[in-house]
């Protein structure tokens, strides 16, 4: 349980699909803790295994205003999602010093297996929505840049190599 390094880009785990979770074991509720720590840290909104080079399919997520609201998933996947687009402005911690505004769907609902192991569902409206959808991006090998176009893709990744 602590506060872990980022993976700086381009590491390679960054761009693995991680593994999907058979059973929730005791190591992967120390990684979820370890994501909970280390995104309190930054702070974030939320963070997925890859992050700190852990290719299993665990993400943790808290866009709440007060803290402490955090949903912990494994095997997240989004059934269903708002035709509606919110932009905002989003960055990571593998590639400091840079962000760009992303327009992904205002409402997802995500069908995830919880802590104990159990499936379950639920729906995310706003940050929420734009969170989990970021962090399943992570632990699918992709960044929040891959949904810029190629020029300004590399502009980013150009001007986040300047910054280090």
């Amino acid at each position: 349980m602590a506060v872990q390094s980022c993976l700086p880009w381009p590491d390679k785990r960054l761009r693995t699909a991680a593994e999907p979770v058979v059973e929730i074991s005791d190591a992967d509720r120390q990684t979820w803790q370890d994501l909970i720590d280390t995104m309190e840290a930054m702070p974030g909104v939320g963070m997925g295994a890859n992050q700190i080079g852990v290719l299993r399919r665990l993400i943790v997520v808290d866009a709440s205003s007060e803290r402490g609201q955090v949903v912990k998933m494994a095997n997240p996947e989004v059934l269903h999602k708002s035709i509606e687009l919110r932009p905002h402005e989003e960055a990571s911690p593998n590639l400091p010093g840079v962000s760009a505004v992303i327009k992904r769907p205002r409402a997802v609902t995500v069908r995830y297996m919880d802590e104990n192991g159990d499936a379950a569902e639920k729906d995310f409206v706003g940050l929420w929505a734009t969170s989990v959808q970021h962090q399943i991006d992570h632990i699918n090998g992709r960044m929040y840049f891959d949904h810029l176009s190629r020029t300004k893709r590399e502009m980013l990744i150009k001007k986040a190599g300047k910054l280090r």
